[in-house]
């Protein structure tokens, strides 16, 4: 059987595919793991004339000191420390622009650069800071890191602890032949984006006579201490995703809802990015037990270990899913958000009722996309859906409370995730405090007092000497 050779340049989007998160970030690791695999399955650069190179001569299985050995000049350090500048010739003193822009590789700098900085948002100084560090200058640890990565990449199998190259590459992006291919493998798959937007990034993800016109600003308040960590997440649920069948999870868990760290068993269904952080979508079992539905914050999973569908512990409700084949899919999360306001869409839905002022409602509110069922009533329709919708006593106080309200109000109902003030959507309640003055929430009554608790509250906050 012929030896597998690893014929890819670093191009963005492999790059990106080793990185297992943010490339801005990995970047150094990345592309010294593209020198690992050069030297473990060898490399037809563009000017080897489809001649195979660099492949070491290592025994299958090897060790890393055996790759050690073979890799770096004899002088080479063998401790733990960052090795020095000990023989020129030696791998460990090229710089990081030296592997890549080459004969061998055949890659433009310019324009490599280029495509980086629009792919990542990296500064030109912080990417020539990157070009010009020893690639190879880090300590043993750091090596034997990047080794525990390609066994995660599946470039690698480790058994016994001896390393074995694979038979078969793992899946991944492939390096364009020329100029046409290099632009369609450059439009990403956009469809998890907004219609509209869908629309600017498809026609403006090039830059226009070398300028970069279009931008996405989005927040994101995950800490920096968690990155790493949200990074191995979303990348286990990719390859759990790619598995038939998907296996359930169990999640530790830190929440904040019920304030301690717990374990939830969950069949993993999609991931959302809402409001300023990203969430796994999992059907099973919530952290307060009360629901069969849960949005995972990302940087609050502590673990995440995949399960066999046999396990004794798994809830019935997933076991008896599994059995009928009718486990949850994304189509059904897009479903239930589509009839109420709301990330936590197993949530029940509220009806509520809006009043605006009206030039403010008329400024920012009306003409605006909300939800499907954010609509403008009229005063007389406000009316008429206090006395289908609210009980008695409740019913008499906003009736009242809308005859004291000018009919040349701007109304709106719109149905939100509200149960009561333990189990409410906070994202949609953070846009109706963004609101206030100019936002009066009329009904749900529970809803209605509890704001009015808070303004209370804020009032005194602001008048007390």
């Amino acid at each position: 059987m012929s030896e597998l050779v690893f014929q890819e340049v670093p191009q963005v989007e492999l790059l990106q595919w080793l990185a297992r998160g943010s490339l801005k970030q990995k970047l150094l690791r990345t592309i010294r793991l593209w020198v690992w695999l050069r030297s473990l399955y060898g490399f037809e650069g563009a000017s080897l004339n489809g001649e195979c190179d660099e492949r070491l001569a290592l025994n299958d299985p090897f060790t890393y000191a055996e790759w050690r050995d073979a890799f770096f000049s004899s002088s080479h350090t063998k401790g733990e420390e960052i090795p020095s500048l000990h023989d020129p010739d030696c791998p460990c003193a090229k710089t990081t622009q030296q592997w890549l822009f080459n004969e061998k590789t055949g890659v433009v700098a310019h324009q490599w650069q280029e495509s980086l900085i629009a792919h990542t948002g990296i500064s030109q100084s912080k990417l020539n800071e990157v070009l010009m560090q020893r690639l190879f200058g880090i300590t043993r640890r750091s090596l034997l890191d990047d080794l525990k990565t390609l066994v995660n990449l599946n470039w690698l199998v480790y058994q016994n602890e001896k390393y074995y190259r694979v038979s078969e590459f793992p899946q991944r992006p492939v390096t364009p032949k020329n100029e046409a291919e290099s632009n369609q493998l450059s439009v990403y798959q956009l469809n998890f984006l907004h219609d509209d937007l869908l629309g600017f990034a498809q026609n403006h993800f090039q830059k226009i006579n070398g300028v970069q016109r279009f931008f996405l600003k989005v927040d994101y308040v995950v800490p920096r201490s968690t990155l790493d960590a949200v990074d191995d997440w979303q990348y286990q649920l990719r390859e759990l995703w790619t598995k038939i069948p998907v296996p359930p999870i169990k999640l530790t868990y830190a929440s904040a809802k019920v304030g301690n760290k717990l374990d939830c068993i969950v069949y993993p269904v999609c991931i959302y990015y809402v409001q300023r952080a990203v969430y796994l979508c999992a059907y099973g079992e919530s952290p307060d037990k009360q629901s069969q539905w849960y949005n995972f914050r990302l940087d609050r999973i502590q673990k995440m270990i995949p399960l066999s569908w046999d396990v004794a512990e798994l809830p019935l409700n997933l076991r008896q899913h599994y059995q009928r084949h009718t486990l949850p899919s994304p189509d059904y999360i897009a479903l239930e958000m589509s009839k109420a306001w709301g990330f936590d869409f197993y949530l029940p839905a509220q009806l509520t009722l809006l009043r605006f002022d009206r030039e403010f409602g008329d400024r920012y509110v009306k003409g605006t996309e909300r939800h499907e069922t954010f609509a403008e009533i009229s005063y007389q329709q406000a009316q008429k859906l206090i006395k289908q919708k609210i009980p008695q006593p409740e019913q008499q106080t906003l009736l009242k409370i809308l005859n004291n309200r000018s009919d040349k109000d701007a109304y709106y109902q719109v149905f939100i995730r509200y149960q009561n003030e333990q189990s409410r959507d906070n994202n949609v309640i953070m846009r109706l405090r963004a609101w206030r003055p100019k936002c009066e929430v009329i009904f749900p009554y529970e809803l209605r007092q509890s704001i009015a608790a808070d303004v209370a509250t804020e009032f005194q906050l602001y008048h007390q000497h």
